[in-house]
């Protein structure tokens, strides 16, 4: 039985930022949201978040996780005095306490397992999450014998020469033996140049103590400034483009794309260059996507091609063609077998099968149906300066260039619109619409030059 506490009280001075740092973006979900990922395959019974600074701003970003329970630290006095807090919410709890930092989004579910599993196996008081850094300047030294138990933890400044060529380094993430740490915490003391009370002075208090190295070092890398987070972000997006490329998915210029840890991709996806994918995306196989295409919390069935779009919050059914040029918005489905082509907007709208909406047109809160063809320019007039309307179009109907459908209004089946109609009132199936003033020509209209003045 494990419980786990996330240390996410502090600001982040070094972030310049009036947000706190646990809540930065990096690749579609915040840093603590990373933290909290990475609990995956450990199923704990119990998730306490620590905060402090913006606690309520912190709350609202995580309101949507389930069963977290957030704990106050009013003063920021170190990671003792944070791991502290959680004494009274404990108090009947007899497992083990994974304590984890809420700045190091970058830890694998499986690096967290193994922690807990060596941990538990060997019947540790404590175990340390432990890496070899290739500069470890900066850092904490773990010193330890033979079998990996911790005998020393010597912090950067106080290291003699000696003792800092070890590159062994503690990582900032421990799990406890609760009672046997619920026993040592009061006995905290800020006997240090900062004045806080350290995590890492219970150490040598509890026995046995046992460090864990990570394979990766590049796990146990934290945020404190923006370059950092860029940092972090490339290395999210190498490890999730590897994953992909690994699945059957091909990306033509890696460097180029970026992708979203929440994306989906099936075997057979090709993704161009400077395409990026964002959100809740899931793109099914055969679709060629790019180059120069963003897709948000969207859904792009099987054979869909996407060239120089934009798709957000919409749903392209299977072998439809987009773009170049389109932007789908607003919760927009299409059909299968669509054509929406060059400089194209639709919003919040629904289109049928195998219809083709080619270029130079807007299809605002309208509904289409199945085979109909909406010609160059068509728009529909969604807005009567209050309120929006609808536009539905039936079945097998046409539309001529520079269209213009006045919501609210309804084309029923078969209907062809003339080009350059203004449609106002409902139009029945199997019917020509032309509403347009009758064409005038006035021979002989050339102007006459003015007399020459002599």
């Amino acid at each position: 039985m494990i419980a786990v506490a996330i240390l996410a009280a502090g600001r982040g001075t070094r972030m310049k930022s009036s947000l706190p740092k646990v809540l930065h973006p990096l690749g579609g979900r915040s840093i603590v949201e990373h933290v909290l990922a990475g609990l995956a395959e450990l199923d704990p019974v119990r998730r306490l978040v620590i905060v402090g600074y913006e606690a309520d701003r912190v709350k609202q970003t995580l309101s949507s996780q389930s069963d977290l329970e957030f704990v106050y630290q009013t003063e920021q006095l170190g990671t003792g005095h944070a791991v502290q807090q959680v004494i009274p919410y404990l108090q009947e709890f007899e497992g083990d306490l994974l304590v984890l930092n809420g700045d190091v989004p970058l830890l694998r579910p499986t690096t967290l397992h193994q922690l807990v599993h060596v941990h538990q196996h060997q019947g540790n008081a404590a175990t340390i999450l432990t890496a070899y850094l290739p500069d470890p300047k900066g850092y904490g030294r773990v010193f330890c014998d033979g079998q990996n138990r911790v005998t020393q933890i010597v912090e950067d400044r106080d290291c003699t020469p000696a003792q800092k060529q070890n590159r062994r380094v503690n990582a900032g993430i421990y799990c406890f033996r609760w009672s046997a740490l619920a026993e040592v915490l009061p006995q905290l003391q800020a006997t240090n140049t900062q004045q806080e009370y350290y995590l890492t002075d219970t150490v040598s208090d509890l026995q046995p103590v046992m460090a864990v190295d990570v394979e990766d070092y590049q796990e146990i890398l934290g945020i404190n400034d923006r370059k950092q987070l860029a940092t972090a972000y490339q290395i999210l997006q190498d490890r999730i483009k590897d994953d992909w490329m690994k699945a059957g998915v091909t990306l033509i210029d890696p460097d180029s794309i970026t992708i979203d840890p929440t994306v989906q991709l099936s075997p057979d996806v090709i993704i161009e260059p400077q395409t990026h994918l964002r959100g809740d995306t899931t793109i099914r196989s055969g679709c060629r996507i790019g180059p120069g295409t963003l897709i948000e919390n969207s859904q792009i069935d099987e054979n869909v091609t996407v060239l120089y779009s934009v798709v957000t919050d919409s749903h392209a059914q299977a072998n439809t063609r987009i773009g170049p040029y389109t932007h789908l918005r607003g919760h927009v489905q299409v059909g299968q077998g669509c054509r929406i082509g060059n400089f194209v907007e639709l919003k919040n709208s629904t289109v049928g099968d195998r219809t083709n909406v080619a270029h130079l047109s807007y299809l605002g809160d309208a509904t289409v149906g199945d085979q109909v063809n909406v010609g160059a320019g068509t728009i529909t007039a969604n807005y009567d300066g209050v309120r929006k309307h609808r536009t539905e179009i039936g079945d097998r109907s046409k539309t001529g260039s520079n269209s213009v459908l006045v919501a609210p209004v309804t084309l029923g089946s078969d209907v062809t619109v003339a080009a350059g109609s203004v449609v106002t009132e409902d139009v029945p199936a199997d019917a020509l619409v032309i509403a347009r003033a009758r064409q005038v020509v006035k021979p002989g209209w050339r102007l006459q030059p003015p007399p020459l003045n002599r």
